[in-house]
């Protein structure tokens, strides 16, 4: 029977993890035009203030936030109402219910009581995520077709074939990884790469799966659609699937795609650089190689792991970011060729040699 109390626990960690996630999210619209101004030598945005304290324009997402509720939100007379406001939430819903899966830290002790730092511990964790990024296809698809314009349509076949073409890679790019660490469980993975190799090294994901963080990072970042694999949105070159949409629902495909990009970096995070783990740290501590030992609370060790996994997310997000400002985008042919001609190879070829090493090492 479930007790009244782990109800209120379950509850809270769904509103601090939706909070963590929509906030950083917002606050990744300020960290890309501010690192674009700095590459492009401007200053960015720094106009938004509180009581004239601008603060390097840290308010300036709020800003936007509260001028996207309130701009003109148009649809069209042609359009199949229902569907085309239903598909910028569709694609929203998808990408905002994947935070639920990801560990943020070990587990913290509040008396007898002992407290996941994750929402949902699913035994098919890497599976539920990977559906739910393939299921806000369905956004595009949506947003395409019933806006009921050929231009629109015909963007919305192009971020579909995007999508489902990429999606193949991702998923054989975490074949190896699973091999290596024989679990879909986040948490377990994250576990797993506690340990240490030759006694000093840890056991991440990047030291055992090198080519597979590789073609994942590179598939993953084709599926948040942004440069240079921004061919379903490109608007300085041809219609996009979002055309014909203003006001709210164009913020929440522009939202989404922040979205991507932050749960992108907690995936990378999680499966490839350990997670919340810090080297030679356990749950009483750290234990160094050489056999020295630094005792700490549980919830010094658990506010240390947060610390760890956010500073990670906030470098991969960073990445993705100079990634875009830095690259011109694929023409459609080299898009369709690299993930077809290149990445599945190079994941099958990651499968193959994962599994003769395994073969030996056993």
């Amino acid at each position: 029977m479930i007790e009244p109390i782990d109800i209120l626990i379950s509850f809270i960690k769904v509103i601090m993890a939706m909070m963590w996630f929509l906030i950083l999210a917002l606050y990744l619209t300020w960290l890309e035009r501010k690192e674009s101004a700095v590459m492009q030598d401007r200053v960015g945005a720094n106009r938004a203030n509180i009581f004239g304290f601008r603060i390097i324009g840290i308010f300036q997402p709020f800003a936007d936030a509260i001028k996207m509720f309130f701009k003109e939100d148009f649809t069209p007379k042609f359009s199949h109402k229902f569907l085309h406001n239903l598909a910028p939430f569709l694609s929203f819903y998808f990408v905002l219910v994947t935070i639920a899966t990801i560990p943020f830290a070990g587990d913290i002790k509040i008396g007898e009581k002992v407290i996941k730092l994750q929402v949902l511990d699913l035994n098919i964790g890497i599976l539920f995520v990977l559906a739910m990024l393939s299921l806000s296809v369905y956004g595009v698809l949506l947003s395409g077709w019933a806006s009921n314009s050929r231009w629109t349509l015909l963007g919305g076949l192009r971020g579909a074939a995007q999508l489902v073409s990429y999606e193949v890679a991702l998923g054989l790019s975490l074949v190896g990884l699973v091999m290596v660490y024989p679990s879909l469980k986040f948490s377990a993975i994250v576990e797993s790469q506690g340990a240490l190799l030759f006694g000093f090294l840890p056991k991440w994901g990047i030291v055992l799966q090198p080519l597979g963080f590789i073609v994942f990072f590179l598939a993953a970042m084709a599926e948040s659609e942004r440069v240079p694999f921004d061919l379903p949105e490109a608007e300085s070159e041809i219609v996009g699937y979002f055309t014909e949409y203003s006001g709210l629902k164009w913020g929440l495909y522009m939202f989404t795609d922040f979205m991507k990009v932050l749960i992108i970096a907690c995936l990378l995070t999680t499966l490839f650089f350990g997670g919340y783990q810090v080297p030679w740290l356990a749950a009483d501590g750290f234990h160094f190689p050489w056999g020295g030992e630094w005792l700490m609370s549980n919830g010094l060790v658990v506010a240390l792991q947060v610390l760890i996994f956010n500073l990670k997310v906030f470098f991969f997000c960073w990445l993705q970011i100079l990634i875009r400002w830095t690259y011109p985008r694929f023409r459609y042919d080299q898009l369709m060729d690299f993930g077809w001609k290149l990445l599945i190879p190079l994941c099958l070829i990651n499968i193959a040699i994962t599994g003769i090493v395994m073969s030996f090492i056993k």
